[in-house]
């Protein structure tokens, strides 16, 4: 039997923490579960196909959260995968809670975020966690005491490393006061890229950089726009060259588009295999000012 191709090599990979490599196109567990992120998927077993696919097209990041569903896709995650493959990075989050779709509340007292991460521990499968990611950071509660206590589950071999999402480059500086942080996680995208600083800032510092809602090509994407010009061009889709944008911008970049169907995500990730030239990347770059 032939092997099975694994296009998602193409993307290159990255150390994250200095010590897991994982390949820069990863893969993004929330649409994965009901509408609103809220509640079981539509078809559970395309799920999974999706999460075994994934895998077989050589992605070994796979990110998720404990809020998603809630509960509902690191269960997925351990259903489709378990048991993992050596090499194979899930990386989940904790710090929002649920109240119904789409209703998001960040909640990042210590005992709540101890709770969840041993919850996600039994949801995953897992003695350990390689990614433990502050999922918002609780305006409530003290930020040391929210990173405090994940280094404390850090100390005790529970998580590998800690991670953080929706910040800014001040909220990076005071967390590493209290623990190492190897990756940040905001929305970044061809048309909005407000946490630009904040990407120049962690490729800077070794700092991992998770875009989430990769995909959003707003205008660009028109039929007219040159996105779908260059896309034409490439025999590509709009998609697979935001994309290919993406991976160019930055060797710490680290996208996990997402999907629930096993046919967009072979399209996903056959965006590693486009590369675009300097004067096309710049003309994109451009053309989103």
């Amino acid at each position: 039997m032939n092997p099975v191709p694994s296009p998602a090599l193409a993307a290159g990979s990255y150390h994250l923490g200095n010590d897991l490599t994982v390949i820069r196109l990863g893969f993004g567990s929330m649409q994965l579960t009901g509408p609103g992120v809220w509640g079981d998927p539509k078809d559970p077993d395309e799920a999974v196909r999706v999460l075994r696919r994934a895998v077989d097209l050589g992605v070994n990041f796979v990110d998720t959260a404990d809020s998603y569903g809630p509960m509902v896709a690191e269960p997925l995650i351990r259903k489709a995968l378990h048991p993992y493959s050596d090499g194979l990075v899930i990386a989940t989050k904790a710090g929002l809670t649920r109240q119904g779709p789409d209703q998001w509340l960040p909640v990042g007292r210590p005992e709540y975020l101890r709770q969840q991460a041993e919850m996600s521990l039994r949801n995953l499968g897992l003695d350990r966690i390689d990614l433990f990611q502050l999922h918002r950071i609780d305006p409530h509660v003290p930020v040391e005491e929210q990173i405090g206590v994940l280094k404390e589950l850090q100390e005790e071999g529970k998580i590998r490393h800690i991670g953080l999402s929706e910040v800014s480059i001040e909220d990076v500086e005071v967390a590493t006061q209290v623990a190492a942080i190897v990756s940040v996680q905001n929305m970044f995208n061809l048309a909005d890229r407000a946490a630009e600083p904040l990407l120049d800032y962690a490729t800077e510092h070794g700092i991992g950089f998770i875009p989430w809602f990769p995909l959003a090509t707003g205008r660009l994407a028109e039929g007219d726009g040159p996105l779908a010009a260059l896309a034409e061009q490439h025999g590509a889709s709009p998609a697979q060259l935001a994309l290919a944008w993406l991976l160019k911008r930055s060797s710490a970049m680290l996208p996990i588009p997402g999907t629930s169907s096993v046919a967009h995500l072979e399209e996903n990730v056959r965006a590693a295999d486009i590369e675009l030239s300097d004067a096309e990347f710049d003309i994109l770059s451009q053309a989103a000012l």
